[in-house]
């Protein structure tokens, strides 16, 4: 029964790692369409989508499976209960990144954001791409290094994503009232995507090293 026990924790763990990585794919995909205008690539992400929800669903159910059956204690149950909270953040993640590719498929074959934004906003999702694949490594290898990279990059998206109010509330700002929105809902997109990654972070850097890593004061 432990043999079995411990297949299924690898089970958990795999499936995890292979959510991150459709994660990371459909950000990076997402970005590309939204920076480009390329209404394919985003119908591509949209499409996909359920593949991720699928995913998070078949893993939660083996989840529930293992404490209904096997009823673990101690770090087995932490392991447990963790992967189901981290799939629910990566099934987040993917949503995010269809969010990216929603905005991308509306406005073409404009592109989404005024010349002056789109540094900012390709930078945030090259990012958010490397922080998604960082992240698979995480959960394949619980390198906790990976976990200070991953919230070392956080902090430069938070930066970027309140550069973008910045500009869409200055002076200068020269946007319709639609690139206002567009602007702030993708930069918020972004930015939302890095916090659930750091989040999936602590979590396995706590399962890692039974550390918990406080947020930081405001």
């Amino acid at each position: 029964m432990r043999e079995v026990f411990q297949q299924e924790l690898h089970e958990v763990q795999t499936g995890l790692v292979e959510i991150a990585r459709l994660v990371a794919d459909a950000m990076e995909k997402a970005t590309t369409a939204f920076n480009e205008s390329n209404v394919a690539l985003a119908e591509e992400v949209i499409a996909d989508d359920h593949l991720i929800d699928a995913r998070a669903v078949a893993l939660d159910e083996l989840a529930i499976t293992i404490l209904a059956r096997q009823q673990p204690v101690a770090r087995d149950l932490r392991i447990v209960v963790s992967a189901l909270r981290i799939s629910a953040s990566l099934e987040r993640m993917g949503d995010m990144a269809t969010h990216i590719a929603q905005l991308a498929r509306y406005r073409y074959p404009d592109k989404v954001v005024p010349k002056s934004l789109r540094p900012t906003m390709a930078e945030m999702g090259r990012l958010d791409v490397e922080m998604a694949r960082k992240l698979a490594e995480l959960l394949d290898t619980q390198d906790v290094e990976l976990a200070d990279q991953i919230r070392n990059e956080d902090d430069l998206v938070d930066d970027l994503h309140l550069s973008v109010f910045d500009k869409v509330l200055g002076q200068s700002w020269k946007g319709e009232a639609s690139d206002t929105v567009d602007a702030t809902l993708a930069s918020r997109y972004l930015e939302r995507f890095a916090d659930h990654a750091v989040a999936i972070a602590k979590k396995v850097q706590y399962l890692a090293t039974g550390d918990w890593v406080p947020e930081p004061a405001n």
